[in-house]
């Protein structure tokens, strides 16, 4: 893979589109992004794919198919173990796929904004120091983001994938 420059985002761009644009993961289901997704994982109840403003190589989402916005509330005990499993599934393809010290997973998003529920599963890669670790590593506004090409993603799509149980 070639060598990957973070680039500054449009931070005022993606903000507006995330509060005003239609929902990014159920355009994702539907397959009516701008850029192709990048689907790491899909099956008739949770989807998993990678960012598309990726901070660390190997950034993924999970969430459900359907469009549910509590991270707990809108689940059944069984539903939100069902899509944990599936992190935990991603998260290991992940690991597996690039150099991870440790990885990141947690929920983002609001119903102010990126409302549809959704887990981050960011790899954090060996080696980078503890001043720029934990929530540092995923800030776009300060880091910029990766811009990889449509190859580069379509090959780190692959990796994940081929390490899939």
């Amino acid at each position: 893979m070639e060598r990957i420059k973070p680039v500054q985002s449009d931070i005022k761009a993606h903000v507006r589109r995330s509060r005003e644009g239609p929902c990014f993961v159920c355009q994702v289901v539907a397959g009516t992004t701008e850029a192709p997704p990048h689907v790491v994982y899909r099956d008739n109840f949770a989807i998993g794919f990678l960012n598309l403003y990726p901070t660390l190589l190997g950034y993924c989402l999970v969430a459900p198919i359907a469009h549910r916005t509590a991270v707990v509330d809108d689940f059944t005990d069984e539903e939100y173990l069902r899509l944990q499993v599936v992190v935990r599934r991603v998260g290991r393809a992940i690991s597996q796929a690039v150099p991870t010290e440790r990885l990141y997973i947690l929920s983002l998003g609001s119903n102010s904004g990126n409302a549809h529920v959704h887990w981050h599963l960011a790899p954090l890669p060996p080696g980078v120091p503890y001043q720029d670790q934990q929530l540092r590593a995923l800030m776009a506004s300060t880091n910029g983001f990766l811009q990889l090409s449509t190859r580069e993603l379509d090959e780190m799509a692959a990796r994940i994938r081929s390490n899939l149980p």
